[in-house]
């Protein structure tokens, strides 16, 4: 499988959106281009370069995308959005360690796995804390109303996007009392002119 995303990776145009086969974009600004770029550098001294695609000639927020072999999750920092994967290997009696590695990060927005085997996908999405769980289809695209998006943890963001309770995040909810009786006022007075 390393052969396929070597030769994958070299399939890849990087290239403004609106170009025709474009395959990956731009990020969203320099300074995620900057965060990305140093994330690279260092995985290229710590870890295994597996595979790249070639750079693109367009000036903008553009990142090569990367595919390296890492040791253990816990080389992984902090969330990366863009276009780079972290490739570690384990055996089958290890699932239990690797997904207590994955929950220790804090992280949960999304979860992907690509298998055919039934009960790993059962083990792993019993087990893994995370707001989105793709199971054998791309991690990005979710529809909003269609696929509610939202994560836990460190990337939590209360109500999924697109779920039930989403406009409840943009409410404020505010109660005010106030002890008439406290500031000189008659509150059997008050009562009677409210039930006029």
């Amino acid at each position: 499988w390393i052969p396929d995303i070597v030769e994958k990776a070299k399939s890849l145009k990087v290239n403004a959106g609106v170009v025709a086969g474009t395959d990956v974009g731009p990020v969203i600004d320099s300074k995620a281009q900057a965060e990305l770029s140093a994330h690279i550098e260092r995985m290229k001294k710590d870890a295994t370069l597996t595979a790249s695609a070639a750079p693109s000639d367009d000036i903008g927020n553009f990142v090569t995308p990367h595919a390296f072999e890492i040791k253990n999750i816990s080389q992984l920092e902090k969330e990366v959005f863009g276009p780079v994967l972290h490739i570690v290997r384990f055996k089958a009696s290890e699932m239990q360690k690797v997904a207590d590695e994955i929950n220790a990060t804090g992280f949960g927005l999304t979860f992907g796995m690509h298998s055919r085997i039934e009960e790993n996908v059962a083990f792993f999405t019993s087990r893994i804390h995370a707001g989105n769980i793709y199971i054998n289809r791309s991690m990005t695209g979710a529809v909003v109303g269609v696929q509610p998006f939202g994560g836990e943890g460190l990337s939590g963001t209360g109500p999924k996007a697109g779920g039930p309770y989403y406009l409840l995040k943009f409410l404020h909810e505010r109660a005010i009392t106030t002890n008439t009786a406290a500031i000189g006022g008659n509150v059997e007075l008050l009562s009677r002119a409210f039930a006029l």
